[in-house]
């Protein structure tokens, strides 16, 4: 007598009057509940494009189609971005374009500009504090004498 007994998600338990419960388990025959889109490049689809285009034989198209796992739907919207030139521009790799070895030392050499007037402008300031202390301290017997 055999006796099926679901255990828990994802196995499927044949279980014998008799056996052992480890032996005879397989995958569970159930479709997860949450599909994944495909998403298909710009290099793969115009490649399909191509191939499909250039079918010619019948039921040549429909072989790539199944081969694919794909449906007709794909290839109008493809070739609709394609006439659009929208798949040209999405061959182009993703993020920002990587950074020139000149934009590098432009930028750093910019920092360092900044760092240097910040310092600049410090050192002004203590300069002028120093000569107003400095002027603020010279007793007034010298004061007398300047005059």
């Amino acid at each position: 007598m055999v006796m099926s007994v679901t255990t828990g998600r994802g196995l499927v338990d044949d279980v014998r009057v008799g056996d052992r419960e480890g032996e005879g388990r397989r995958p569970d025959p159930e479709v997860e509940p949450k599909a994944r889109r495909r998403s298909f490049s710009p290099a793969y689809k115009l490649r399909i494009l191509g191939e499909y285009e250039a079918a010619t034989s019948p039921g040549a198209k429909g072989a790539i189609l199944r081969r694919e796992k794909l449906y007709s739907a794909h290839i109008v919207e493809w070739r609709k971005a394609r006439d659009a030139r929208a798949l040209a521009g999405l061959s182009k790799p993703k993020g920002r374009p990587a950074v020139d070895d000149r934009d590098r030392e432009l930028e750093k050499l910019r920092a360092e500009k900044d760092r240097l007037e910040q310092e600049l402008a410090k050192a002004r300031f203590v300069i002028d504090v120093q000569g107003k202390v400095s002027a603020l301290c010279v007793p007034r017997t010298l004061r007398g004498m300047a005059a």
